[in-house]
């Protein structure tokens, strides 16, 4: 490529450190686009006459069948995937194919190339975080009413429902697809024309290939469009956030399947057993989507560090840029279809969870709120009331419902037997009617309005 100047070929080590094609070959179906788009300007401003514009067009048409067909031959000598192309260019139409070049550098054209892969990357996760809500809210509307323990801290807190509580990671997923959405959105600039750094003498149109690759604009600064990689880094920053969703909800599902707790099973299809206990059933899938966030968010790490000292305009540490970004999204896309499919196979235990639910004197709060409502009693009060009567039950072996109205009007004379009314697992949900609560009839109606969005 650039032997006019160079009177030996590359050092093997030289070789080794410098080729990027068993990485970046998977840009070919982005750099054939833009090197349409490019090649289409260039005729149309007349730069490159329409014979040779023919040749280069139909020439691509021939890379890209055999790319498909899986003949291409991708040499490490031509270092990276745009030079392959260039060169098997050249092999199948001759001299117009050194034309397709003028007016464009390797700079602006891996670029472009990347960030139209970005681009993709995000739509493909965007319509497969969608996917999961919608799963997530069959099972939702399916468990709406079924009770469970909610936790904080890992303790018994308040008794919610499972669907309540499935609606929770929907609403975490709905602002992961909006982080991808936005992400989408600013790096939707063409950074083609920039060429190496400073722009181009030619009389290039800039905003028919930004069009045609369906660009909002082309950027604005030459400098800025072949050397940001701010595009790339935001969508990792969202895509390290969704996987620590998808961790979440992973290790949730690890601690159901627990014997211990024993709230929710997979089937056999989505676990694995042990090479030595034959009574286990290991829930990996899980484990495992608990695992990939790490290589997320090293992922961002990464990137982050190769850019963070870098000068305009454009070094060679920035091919370093596309093996963190495509490991973590092709981390993320295997994660976000687990996910989807241990979903849509989780079988809880509602009767395990509903007698869960009412354990741990998750209703305490039910009674403080009582005592404030019905008697007027200021928060702090009642909260020292309610703490005393969880003591006493405690010290009873006994739950909250089951103290007697003697021992309850011992800590407040005022407490009746309209107490009672609150103190079951299944009242204290249904009165949790306010907006975004748990209250069965506002899980429903989330629900619908979540079907409604998507």
């Amino acid at each position: 490529m650039w032997g006019g100047r160079f009177s030996s070929r590359p050092a093997d080590i030289m070789q080794a450190i410098n080729v990027s094609i068993g990485v970046d070959r998977r840009l070919w179906a982005q750099d054939l686009a833009g090197s349409r788009a490019h090649c289409r300007m260039l005729i149309q401003q007349g730069i490159v006459s329409a014979a040779d514009g023919q040749a280069i067009l139909n020439g691509l048409d021939q890379v890209q069948a055999e790319i498909e067909a899986g003949t291409f031959p991708f040499r490490d000598q031509f270092e990276d995937v745009h030079m392959n192309v260039e060169a098997r260019l050249s092999e199948l139409i001759g001299e117009p194919s050194g034309r397709l070049h003028t007016a464009r550098s390797r700079n602006d054209q891996v670029a472009t190339d990347f960030r139209l892969w970005v681009r993709d990357a995000c739509d493909r996760t965007v319509a497969q975080l969608q996917a999961l809500q919608s799963v997530l809210l069959d099972r939702a509307e399916q468990h709406a009413g079924d009770l469970m323990p909610g936790f904080t801290h890992l303790q018994t807190a308040q008794p919610v429902t499972l669907g309540h509580h499935l609606m929770a990671y929907v609403e975490m997923f709905g602002r992961d697809a909006g982080r991808f959405a936005d992400a989408r959105t600013r790096m939707n600039e063409s950074p083609l024309g920039a060429a190496a750094l400073a722009g181009s003498p030619f009389p290039i149109d800039r905003q028919m290939t930004a069009a045609e690759l369906g660009f909002d604009r082309p950027m604005g600064n030459s400098l800025d469009a072949v050397s940001d990689r701010d595009f790339a880094l935001e969508s990792l920053a969202a895509a390290s956030i969704c996987a620590g969703h998808l961790s979440r909800f992973a290790e949730e599902i690890v601690v159901w399947m627990t014997p211990m707790f024993g709230f929710a099973s997979l089937p056999d299809d989505l676990t694995t057993g042990s090479s030595i206990m034959p009574q286990k059933r290991n829930p990996d899938a899980a484990e495992l989507v608990r695992a990939k966030t790490g290589r997320i968010m090293g992922g961002f790490v990464a990137l982050s560090t190769v850019m963070k000292g870098l000068p305009l305009a454009y070094s060679k540490d920035m091919q370093e840029d596309k093996p963190p970004v495509f490991e973590a999204f092709d981390a993320l896309d295997l994660a976000l279809n687990a996910m989807t499919a241990m979903v849509r196979a989780l079988h809880p235990d509602t009767g395990r969870m509903a007698a869960a639910a009412g354990a741990g004197f998750s209703t305490a709060t039910d009674l403080a709120d009582w005592l404030v409502r019905e008697l007027n009693l200021p928060f702090r009060r009642a909260h020292h009331v309610t703490g005393a009567a969880v003591k006493r039950a405690e010290a009873l072996g006994v739950g909250l419902a089951d103290l007697s109205l003697a021992e309850l009007q011992s800590l407040e004379p005022g407490v009746t037997e309209a107490v009672y009314k609150v103190l079951s697992p299944e009242a204290s949900c249904a009165s949790r009617q306010s907006f975004g609560g748990t209250a069965p009839d506002q899980v429903r109606a989330r629900i619908a309005s979540w079907r409604e969005r998507l």
